[in-house]
């Protein structure tokens, strides 16, 4: 992979130097047999790593976040041991201001947890490593940061067709029509946050077995129609007459 390409940027001799000379500070207090941060992954690992944050940048928009911040998660993620965030601004090529902005916000999500070392003055980072937990806390901070919200203010479009002394069927036509269209998607989004509120306990407990069952019913009751072609029922046919 030509540096041009490279996720993982070297900042020049400085830069190399971190991913492959062993930094006495990158031993932690709580884990001394832990990989070291700093410590080069190898050829593969590496392409694997660079893909992996890419299409994590590329995906930020999708769970509401920008893509600095997501690919700061990736390679937290991805990496053996915690980081500091001079490592973090080499590897991505990203300035001090927005690896401490964009660190402090996966902090907040609770998807980042600082740390420190023992024999090291700066703050190291790490990345919840468990895929369910990751799930739960990024539906849960949507949830609270972009769809309560949002349903907040459509309902607040709604209610400014009709003042608080007065009904909407004293409305204009138009104007209950408008607002019936509000209520309908403003309620809607509150069924959704339904569905999330009941699902982040099995999510966050890890319940397969129950999701995978709620699967199942969902699918039958979204599923087609039975066909009017189907086998014969077993009692007497339109030809018969009965008895």
């Amino acid at each position: 992979m030509s540096p041009g390409n490279s996720v993982l940027s070297n900042r020049g001799p400085a830069a190399a130097a971190s991913m492959t000379s062993p930094d006495p500070s990158s031993s932690s207090a709580s884990a001394p047999n832990a990989p070291a941060a700093d410590a080069a992954p190898s050829p593969r690992a590496g392409k694997a790593i660079n893909r992996f944050v890419a299409l994590w940048g590329e995906m930020a928009s999708t769970w509401g976040i920008n893509r600095t911040m997501a690919k700061i998660h990736a390679l937290l993620y991805c990496s053996d041991a915690p980081l500091n965030t001079d490592q973090i601004m080499d590897r991505l090529d990203v300035s001090r201001g927005s690896a401490n902005m964009n660190l402090r916000s996966l902090v907040d999500w609770n998807l980042v947890f600082k740390t420190t070392r023992s024999d090291s003055r700066k703050d190291y980072y790490e990345a919840e490593k468990d895929v369910w937990q990751i799930t739960a806390r990024i539906v849960e901070e949507r949830q609270r940061r972009e769809v309560h919200p949002v349903r907040s203010q459509v309902e607040d479009c709604a209610a400014v067709l009709v003042d608080e002394d007065e009904s909407i069927e004293a409305r204009p036509p138009a104007e209950r029509a408008l607002h019936q269209r509000f209520a309908r998607l403003a309620h809607l989004m509150e069924l959704l946050e339904g569905v999330s509120e009941a699902l982040l306990p099995l999510v966050r407990n890890k319940n397969i077995d129950q999701i995978e069952r709620l699967l199942e019913v969902a699918l039958r009751l979204g599923g087609p129609e039975p066909s009017s072609s189907g086998p014969p029922s077993s009692g007497p046919s339109s030809s018969e007459s009965p008895r």
